[in-house]
């Protein structure tokens, strides 16, 4: 039995977040399959079993038990000793950006994805405000990452997973990375990584 399991489906970005990381540091990993899209994370027996929040991705680690990706990236670099911080000032930085993506790049990227893909007859209103604040976001981000290789430390860590999850769905969103050079070298780092696989391969889909 592998000495991580992650509840996850290749749709879920945040679950990407968890993947890549176990993928990129060689962790014993396996994914258990989560089927979101017929309900099983709005199920009784998973909130009551798996995560109250109903929500996935989930980190099984022997007895613990953890959701939230922030919260799983945190403590995977914690056990691993990898992707974290030299000190307190990187720390500190790691942990704004995580939360700086939670609150305004993947809420709204997510958000906007899935209603654009994944729901029909979405209001066109909607769909342009949610566009809009991923934009905002894009441009924060594009701006932080002129110059530099990576986005809290010099080099890759917890903060460049979490904000990389939603963004090698591109097509599924429409984003031109022409229009964000420094964005797009920085995915090619990320991508350049031994191990990198895109979320559709990487994570199950429940076929077979």
């Amino acid at each position: 039995m592998a000495e991580y399991t992650l509840y996850a489906f290749k749709e879920s970005g945040n679950a990407y977040k968890a993947a890549l990381f176990l993928e990129l540091a060689g962790c014993d990993w396996q994914a258990r399959f989560v089927d979101f899209f017929n309900g099983e994370t709005r199920s009784p027996d998973f909130r009551e079993t798996v995560n109250e929040m109903g929500e996935a991705p989930v980190l099984i680690h022997g007895d613990v038990k953890l959701t939230q990706s922030g919260v799983i990236l945190d403590y995977l670099s914690q056990q691993t000793g990898k992707f974290g911080a030299a000190n307190d000032v990187e720390r500190r930085d790691i942990l704004r950006w995580t939360l700086w993506d939670n609150h305004k790049l993947t809420s709204y990227t997510a958000t906007y994805r899935f209603l654009k893909q994944f729901v029909a007859g979405t209001d066109p209103t909607v769909l342009e405000f949610l566009r809009g604040r991923m934009i905002a976001a894009l441009s924060v981000l594009e701006k932080h990452l002129t110059g530099r290789a990576w986005v809290a430390t010099d080099q890759i860590s917890t903060a460049d997973l979490s904000i990389c999850g939603y963004l090698f769905f591109e097509t599924e969103f429409e984003v031109d990375w022409a229009d964000y050079p420094a964005i797009a070298a920085w995915r090619e780092r990320i991508k350049a990584m031994p191990g990198w696989q895109h979320p559709y391969e990487l994570l199950p889909d429940g076929a077979g």
